[in-house]
């Protein structure tokens, strides 16, 4: 069975940092691309970031360019989101997903990935 769970969420102030981490059991970590995406309230469930399976290909909505990095340790079988220059506007509950075919490149499309996490909140204050 497999389990992905995110942590790392929680309170900020505007311009503060946060690292998420996504913890996947259950299957071979390291072949799969993995992805960030995140609902606000009332808002569609948005994509953030994803990476592929060896770290070499990344891709990054605008909206977070230049202020998120995505990463990933295979040996841990952990993905990370590194949330630098935080805004109010990035609040909202950070989703990890695992795609469900080995060796693709990272993609921005939810219905490429198979696995979710339940969600981490993010919450950014003004």
């Amino acid at each position: 069975q497999v389990q992905v769970v995110e942590s790392g969420g929680g309170l900020v102030q505007a311009g503060g940092s946060l690292r998420l981490s996504c913890a996947v059991s259950g299957r071979t970590f390291g072949i799969y691309a993995m992805g960030w995406f995140r609902q606000a309230p009332g808002k569609e469930r948005e994509f953030i970031a994803a990476i592929n399976w060896n770290s070499r290909s990344t891709t990054y909505a605008d909206s977070v360019k230049g202020r998120f990095t995505i990463s990933r340790d295979n040996a841990k079988n952990t993905m990370y989101l590194q949330m630098n220059s935080l805004k109010p506007e990035d609040t909202a509950v950070y989703y990890c997903a695992a795609d469900r075919t080995p060796f693709l490149p990272p993609s921005g499309r939810g219905n490429q990935y198979d696995y979710w996490g339940q969600g981490t909140q993010v919450t950014v204050s003004s």
